[in-house]
């Protein structure tokens, strides 16, 4: 977890020179680096707090991480949009006008906004390494829990286990969901004619959305309800809610939209224990295979994106539908393929 953070630190400093270069490659460069330790620090946090306790009670405490997680995406918008381009309409329109050195000049100062975010970031991440490494963290050796070893005894590799294949797919496409559902809701809120300031706001609410979610998955897992009927009914949701969304216009068809994001909410809860239950040894590689899962984050949105052109941006949210069905199958049937008990 640590070392996660610090890469992630790494990848923020890199936004100073591509900022004073202005240089799209270098920008790209740090978010792939930030990526790249947030990849690493998914895969140790998501396990870590799965084992921790109880595996009945995993979705409570990754909801928990959810909180944080979604509180600190509204926090890091209100921030960038603002605070720091909260003048973009006015720039936009005089950057149109400039030419030469002046626009060369007027652009270097608005790249130069990013630098002292990405400074701030990068040491807050850095105190929180060291924070981490220095912290009595309980130390968790999945090898010493007999029944999980019982359960993965004589496999020979990761992929032996069924369950944390359709688990890795699951993840695959419930990020592509919550992805669109989040990151399209803007555009299609122009789409339903919406003005730019309000679309904008959208995706908020759908954040907003995601933590009522994860609250109401603390405060309910296990104890009213169980992580497996959790993610079934929230496949369910999701597909109710796409339809709606689809079929209807105006505020109601963004009601849907941002209720899509309510329904995603405890399905990142409660593929995790799902999926990598029963791993024993298997547990950590079995964990950054489930993190590989979200690159499904970035090859659903395209297939959206390309439905959207061939049709319109509404009738695009079809392709959401197979993807539901699939999470609503490994939440009655998927997580336990191949399991004997």
């Amino acid at each position: 977890m640590s070392l996660g953070l610090l890469v992630m630190a790494a990848g923020s400093l890199i936004f100073i020179p591509a900022a004073n270069t202005r240089a799209f490659p270098l920008f790209l460069l740090g978010f792939f680096i930030q990526s790249t330790g947030l990849a690493l620090l998914q895969t140790a946090s998501n396990p870590y707090a799965t084992i921790l306790g109880p595996i009945e009670s995993a979705a409570k405490r990754i909801s928990i991480l959810g909180i944080c997680n979604k509180v600190a995406g509204m926090i890091g918008i209100f921030v960038l949009v603002k605070l720091l381009f909260s003048d973009t309409k006015t720039l936009s329109a005089k950057i149109e006008t400039l030419q030469g050195a002046e626009l060369a000049q007027e652009l270097d100062i608005l790249a130069s906004r990013v630098v002292t975010p990405y400074i701030i970031m990068a040491i807050v991440l850095c105190i929180l390494a060291f924070a981490i490494l220095k912290a009595h963290l309980p130390e968790i050796n999945e090898e010493e829990d007999v029944e999980e070893l019982s359960a993965a005894k004589g496999k020979t590799s990761v992929f032996q286990f069924p369950h944390l294949i359709l688990g890795a797919f699951c993840i695959f496409t419930y990020v592509g969901v919550e992805v669109v559902a989040i990151d399209t809701i803007g555009l299609y809120g122009q789409y339903q004619g919406f003005d730019l300031e309000t679309a904008s706001q959208f995706g908020i609410y759908s954040l907003i959305a995601l933590v009522i979610g994860y609250v109401l998955g603390i405060i309910a897992i296990p104890k009213y309800i169980s992580q497996r009927t959790a993610l079934a009914v929230s496949a369910i949701l999701g597909v109710i809610f796409v339809i709606g969304a689809i079929l209807t216009d105006g505020w109601i068809s963004i009601g849907f939209m941002v209720l899509l994001s309510f329904a995603n909410t405890l399905m990142w809860p409660s593929i995790w224990p799902l999926a990598i239950s029963n791993l024993g040894k298997f547990t950590k590689i079995g964990s950054a295979l489930l993190i590989m899962g979200i690159v499904g984050g970035g090859l659903i949105p395209l297939v959206y994106g390309a439905m959207a052109d061939a049709t319109n941006r509404q009738s695009a949210y079809w392709v959401t539908l197979p993807c539901y069905f699939f999470i609503l199958y490994y939440a009655t049937k998927g997580y336990r393929a191949g399991k004997t008990a």
